[in-house]
């Protein structure tokens, strides 16, 4: 019963592939077909130990020059994905076109590549960026959000969701020079409840990391507000 059942739903809603649109026979969660899964830009080694930014060429893995002379509050950061070609396409249909069902793909994705670095550091929550009220209201969700409520049934770590609270509007970050990026979120975030910060260890999540400046401000209130430590997790990630 189950099999026709199965049978009978890809019949009526054939699942196609997030990206290229075309059938895939026995499909799994992730609805990505091999070819384009094969086409995905992953961050790979060499890349930096702490922010996780991938380096040209081989060798081994290794702190960056940024990291070095400025060192960020977070402690270490990791993404999966390069934030380029197709995953790019998937974010942005995600946050910009209201394709939330794509949340599920894009989370699993980078919980393939990325379980067992969070499992080794075990972290006590998640915590996931925050939107202000007003883009909130605007867009209608926050996609960390979405995104860390299958990274918490996947790891069995709960999910804090209002852990961080954006108090300021700032400007989109895209525009903006790297400087101005971190002029712009200084001071935005404040922990809601001190109390569910202290001594844990945490997982911040969001869908992309360029500069690091949003998770950085947001890992230094946590810090501040008494976190152990705090390791970074997104979905994509820019390169150099």
């Amino acid at each position: 019963m189950k099999h026709i059942k199965s049978a009978l739903l890809d019949f009526l809603f054939p699942p196609l592939c997030h990206i290229c649109r075309s059938f895939i026979p026995d499909a799994a969660e992730i609805h990505i077909c091999p070819n384009c899964r094969e086409r995905l830009p992953l961050v790979i080694s060499p890349h930096c130990t702490v922010c996780g930014i991938p380096f040209a060429g081989v060798g081994d893995d290794h702190t960056c020059g940024q990291c070095l002379t400025h060192p960020p509050h977070f402690d270490c950061a990791r993404a999966h994905l390069l934030y380029e070609g197709a995953a790019r396409d998937m974010i942005h249909s995600f946050k910009y076109q209201h394709r939330t069902h794509l949340r599920r793909p894009l989370a699993l994705l980078a919980l393939e590549g990325l379980t067992g670095f969070i499992k080794e550091l075990a972290p006590d929550a998640i915590i996931p960026v925050p939107l202000h009220r007003s883009r909130l209201r605007n867009r209608g969700f926050n996609q960390a959000v979405l995104l860390g409520d299958i990274f918490s049934a996947s790891l069995s770590i709960p999910m804090l969701p209002n852990g961080l609270v954006r108090n300021r509007q700032t400007e989109p970050q895209i525009e903006l020079s790297a400087d101005e990026r971190r002029n712009n979120v200084k001071g935005a975030f404040t922990p809601a409840r001190p109390a569910d910060i202290t001594g844990k260890r945490l997982l911040l999540l969001d869908d992309v990391m360029t500069t690091g400046s949003t998770v950085d401000e947001c890992a230094k209130e946590l810090k501040r507000a008494g976190a152990s430590s705090v390791i970074v997790i997104t979905v994509a990630r820019t390169g150099r």
